[in-house]
């Protein structure tokens, strides 16, 4: 088989030979250093700009300084701090305001300056979007629109240089990021069902959680996610 593009994803446990530096020599055949590595060089000539580095550095040290001791939320912090950001948006779904609350306030007890929105804000139906009343969770009544392009217009507009997403939906987060001019973080992926963990459906694909393969279900996976956990 001639490979094309890259494919870590199928990388078994006891190689990962990027992490020893060792993808050219001892990597599949699938490995990004084989398969694409102009793509690789290409990429750090963005890689190597001023402000990408500053963030890659002070990534990397929020990483080695919290490694299994900060919680995500503690490393939202840090990071702010060590990247001298002043002012950091919270982009939430509106079933998430209460936890937008005490967020903000963790965010504000270490000297950030904080702006938050809710993704029904403005209260725009969705038939504005083109939704008939079939489409609605509930139809028959007035249903909000969700609003990501308008969440980072605002965040913007308040000179965000982080934004935090919390709990926003599949696509709504995507449009979310792709018009935010500050940073985009995820503290919170929603997933009303495995109670905001979707890894669950990761972790299970092979028992309880069964329904998420599609038609096209391979006969076995090459190794079991659990296989291969180290430092990651």
């Amino acid at each position: 088989m001639t490979y094309q593009t890259p494919s870590c994803s199928y990388c078994p446990g006891t190689i990962r030979a990027c992490r020893q530096g060792e993808g050219e020599l001892r990597g599949p055949a699938f490995c990004p250093s084989k398969v694409d590595p102009g793509g690789i060089a290409k990429a750090w000539e963005s890689s190597s700009e001023p402000f990408n580095m500053r963030v890659a550095r002070a990534a990397a040290q929020v990483e080695a300084e919290g490694y299994c001791r900060w919680t995500r939320v503690e490393e939202v912090c840090q990071f702010a701090k060590k990247m001298g950001f002043r002012k950091v948006g919270i982009a939430m779904c509106i079933s998430f305001v209460d936890l937008g609350h005490v967020l903000s306030a963790i965010l504000e007890s270490h000297g950030l300056e904080v702006a938050s929105v809710a993704c029904k804000h403005g209260g725009v139906p969705k038939e504005r979007i083109g939704l008939k009343d079939e489409d609605k969770v509930n139809p028959g009544n007035f249903e909000a629109m969700c609003n990501p392009v308008s969440q980072a217009e605002l965040l913007n507009r308040a000179g965000c240089e982080l934004n935090v997403i919390l709990g926003l939906c599949v696509g709504h987060d995507s449009l979310f990021a792709r018009h935010s001019a500050g940073l985009v973080t995820t503290l919170v992926a929603k997933d009303r069902v495995l109670a905001h963990n979707p890894v669950g459906a990761l972790q299970l694909a092979d028992s309880y959680f069964s329904r998420v393969w599609g038609p096209h279900k391979p006969a076995k996976l090459p190794f079991k996610p659990a296989e291969g956990r180290k430092r990651t």
